[in-house]
This record gives C-alpha cells, structure tokens and sequence, in this order.
C-alpha cells in the first residue's frame, strides 16, 4: 500500500506551485495598425516589450540618459531611470525596412502598484500595405498588379535611404528582403580602369532583382569621375550616391555605388578575373620567347 505524502513533500510541493505562480505574468497584446502604441513605463522598473523581429530603435536626443534600451533577439528592454515627458520611439525592422511607433511615457511608481506586464506587439493585416506597389492578386488571377515604379528605382531608393538617411525617413517597402552578402567578394574587376578601392556593403531583394550597395575609395591623390559606362558586368541597372571622387585622404574620397541584378546577386554578376598569361608554356622544343 502507497503511503501518502509526508507533511515535508507537501511544503515543498506548495512551494513549488507558489514559485511556478508567481514566476508566470500576463502579456499584454499590442496590435500594429500604422497607429503609435501607448507603452507606459515607471520610473526604476525594466519593462520588456516582445517585437518578434531585428529591429533598431530611434530615441530623441532629448531623452537623453533618462532612458536605457536593450534589444535582444527580438526583444526590447525598456528601463526609465528619471520621469520621462510623452516621447516617440522608433522601430525599424532591420530587414524591411517597415516601421512601428511607441509612445512612452515614464512616471515614479505609485504606493501599491503592481509591476508592469510585458508587451508582445502584433502586425494587424491591414497594416501591412506600403502604399507605393499594390503586389495583391486578384482572386480569378495569380498576376501580381503591376508596380507604378520600376522594380530597379524602388530598390536603388531604399537602399540609399538605408544608407545615407536617417532612420525617420526611411520608407518601409512591402517585399524588401535583407539577403546575406559575402565579404570577402573580390572586385577588382568591377571597375579596372579607376584607381578604386571596392568593398560590398549590404545587399536586398525585391522579387526577381536584387541590388548590392559597394563603396567606392579612392586610392589616387586627384578627382575622380564616375561613369556607369565604366563598370564590368551583367548589371539591369546602376547608380552612384556621388558623380566624382575626391582625392586620396580627403572626407569626399569615398561614395557607393548601387547595383542592380536580376535572378541573382552580385557574385554571379562580375566579370570572371583573367590570370596573367605565362607565354613561356607550352612552346614547342627549342623556342624561346625572345624575337
């Protein structure tokens, strides 16, 4: 027969459910629908807000210290050290480009008041439209609409906005994809007849074409100009962020070029390097180079 449990299992079972209890909170669900979330915060306590993405955060210089933000695999931590007036926060998917509004707040902590619960922010469906390419398909047709602005401007825009605008004015694009980009590609055969130094930076896909964003350095101590005309490769489209180079040293001898490519990226797209001839192989016996 079973002997039941012992007076001393039982505390410890009950303290097991208390711990288990008071370790589980409630998450309090956001829906994203292009309006700015109410995400208040009390002063001295971490608040963490779930986005289930990499983002990186636009805070107002006049914040200042008051506020400390961490972000972790799709997790933010939000810790107000002073009251904080009614502010903005910024987030911007790394990857799309798409952005969410917060609006904050942060107050010293009531008598009594209970922690703040965590926040999981969700995308409504309808949040979803960009507003520049209708991409939905007709229910009798698999054909996407057709986009107002060619595939190669929309990319070619986004990834200078990426790269030279700031954060608040980078418009989201439904589609846009990050896609991984080789370091150490060789590109010396990008530009052979400029004196510059070629170094991809960040790459993004949009349906079938892609477009690599490659800064220009140059190595020469006088101006540079740049010609389209002058890049080696398969390319559906190309632009520079600056028309010349200055020389060698100086703040304008660098800018980026964007390439555009179709079906592939930019590896696939450069033109094969040619190994410098040996004349001396296979000669027939008893001939030399020499004339």
């Amino acid at each position: 027969m079973k002997k039941g449990l012992s007076a001393q299992s039982l505390f410890v079972l009950a303290l097991a459910l208390c711990l288990v209890s008071s370790t589980s909170q409630a998450v309090e669900i956001l829906g994203w629908q292009r309006l700015p979330l109410a995400v208040p915060l009390v002063v001295g306590q971490e608040r963490i807000v779930f986005v289930d993405r990499n983002v990186r955060v636009g805070v107002p210089g006049s914040v200042g210290e008051r506020l400390r933000i961490q972000s972790a695999g799709g997790t933010l931590y939000l810790r107000a050290n002073d009251v904080i007036p009614p502010t903005r926060l910024q987030l911007q998917d790394v990857e799309s480009g798409a952005l969410i509004l917060l609006d904050i707040a942060a107050e010293p902590a009531r008598e009594g008041q209970a922690p703040l619960e965590p926040v999981r922010i969700v995308e409504d469906e309808t949040s979803k439209h960009d507003g520049q390419a209708d991409t939905a398909t007709d229910k009798f047709s698999k054909t996407p609409a057709r986009r107002e602005t060619p595939l190669s401007v929309v990319l070619i825009r986004y990834a200078a906005q990426n790269l030279y605008a700031p954060l608040r004015t980078v418009e989201p694009v439904a589609g846009i994809g990050r896609v991984n980009l080789r370091r150490d590609l060789m590109l010396d055969t990008l530009l052979p007849i400029l004196p510059v130094r070629a170094r991809a930076l960040a790459a993004w896909r949009l349906e079938e074409e892609w477009v690599t964003a490659v800064r220009l350095t140059n190595t020469k101590p006088y101006w540079l100009d740049l010609d389209p005309r002058a890049l080696q490769g398969d390319f559906v489209a190309a632009s520079f962020q600056h028309p010349t180079l200055g020389p060698a040293g100086q703040s304008n001898d660098t800018t980026v070029v964007y390439l555009v490519t179709r079906g592939h990226g930019l590896a696939e797209s450069l033109m094969p390097a040619i190994a410098p001839i040996d004349a001396s192989v296979n000669l027939p016996a008893g001939e030399s180079n020499a004339r």
